[in-house]
């Protein structure tokens, strides 16, 4: 499976709005300096996440954005669905058809795709947004979330 930007910039966002967001909502352009992302891209990706019930806009003069529930309630899995979709790296159509797959009665790798989606799902589902945000301020205390040009 390869995230696309939307699910590496997606999530980084989101580590640092949890992060900079317990005190007061934060801008898109703050996001955007501290992450070295497009304005115009975060405010898609931002989008894709409030849509998703993952983050609350906050109008106003000292507006913003803010998480739309704890960060501790928010997993990994959340967040890549939110910006990528199903995160299956293959689809087979013997465990998601109606019909099945013409060569599902012989086919083992079948079981093998079955197990590598599980294996995603359930590491991605117990990944939590909060200790990502302590890990991010073991790692990198004062400054940056980490080095904008990383593929996280």
């Amino acid at each position: 499976m390869k995230l696309s930007t939307k699910g590496r910039y997606g999530l980084r966002a989101m580590i640092d709005l949890a992060r900079y967001s317990e005190e007061e909502p934060v801008s898109i352009s703050s996001i955007a300096a501290r992450q070295d992302i497009s304005e115009r891209y975060l405010e898609q990706l931002v989008g894709l996440l409030k849509k998703a019930g993952l983050v609350r806009s906050i109008r106003g003069a000292t507006g913003g954005y803010i998480l739309a529930r704890s960060a501790a309630d928010i997993s990994v899995g959340d967040i890549l669905r939110a910006l990528e979709g199903s995160l299956e790296p293959v689809k087979c159509a013997a465990f998601y058809s109606d019909e099945g797959c013409t060569a599902a009665d012989g086919c083992v790798t079948k079981y093998v795709w079955q197990r590598i989606n599980e294996s995603i799902n359930a590491t991605v589902n117990h990944m939590m947004l909060d200790e990502l945000v302590r890990e991010s301020r073991t790692v990198n205390p004062g400054g940056d979330l980490e080095n904008p040009k990383c593929n996280l």
